[in-house]
């Protein structure tokens, strides 16, 4: 959770009454926290940014409605997560992929999908990256709704009461959905590191 800026509230007043200046300057403290929990969500770049740009574009023009009894960057978070579960729920009813089907690359060409291999590769598992990698896939793995409580909690550092309001939950719903995200998380990275040769 990024450090709370000495006159954000002071930024937050100007910006009500219209200082673009004063918006951006909250934006550019918080930008790279809200991507990264957007891309922590939806698992896609692509995805992320564009929550990113609608959180921001949401925030700018519902300032107004911003009532100061909790932290911007709280209310921001709110707003970059109904945003990422709206984009899940869109991916959701248009996905389904075809193994066959060429993947399009970044400058545009076609190339064919590759499925990774499983199998454990010692050199590899231990790599920092590749332990970040598994995290992350253990993490998409989770259902969204206990993907999104593990990334404010133990992710973004908000306390339980921030992220049940945040999300509309109860305390007890979020130590719930917390304690069966974690359990699932394990579940998933045991199976990984357990498993023996093939």
């Amino acid at each position: 959770m990024p450090t709370h800026l000495d006159n954000e509230d002071v930024l937050v007043a100007e910006a009500r009454a219209g200082n673009a200046e004063s918006f951006a300057t909250l934006i550019n403290q918080y930008d790279r926290h809200i991507y990264r929990l957007a891309l922590n969500i939806t698992g896609n770049q692509e995805d992320a940014e564009d929550v990113l740009q609608d959180s921001f574009l949401k925030a700018y023009s519902n300032l107004g409605q911003f009532q100061g009894d909790s932290r911007f960057y709280t209310w921001l978070v709110r707003i970059a997560v109904n945003e990422a579960l709206m984009k899940l729920r869109k991916r959701r009813r248009a996905s389904s992929v075809s193994l066959d089907e060429p993947v399009e690359t970044d400058d545009r060409s076609l190339m064919p999908r590759e499925i990774e291999d499983w199998a454990v590769n010692p050199e590899r598992t231990y790599a920092e990256t590749e332990l970040r990698d598994i995290l992350s896939q253990a993490i998409e793995k989770l259902e969204p709704q206990f993907r999104t409580v593990f990334m404010l909690r133990d992710v973004e550092e908000f306390s339980t009461e921030e992220t049940a309001k945040m999300l509309g939950l109860s305390v007890p719903a979020v130590k719930s959905r917390l304690l069966r995200g974690r359990l699932k998380l394990r579940e998933q990275l045991n199976k990984y590191f357990r498993r023996g040769p093939q």
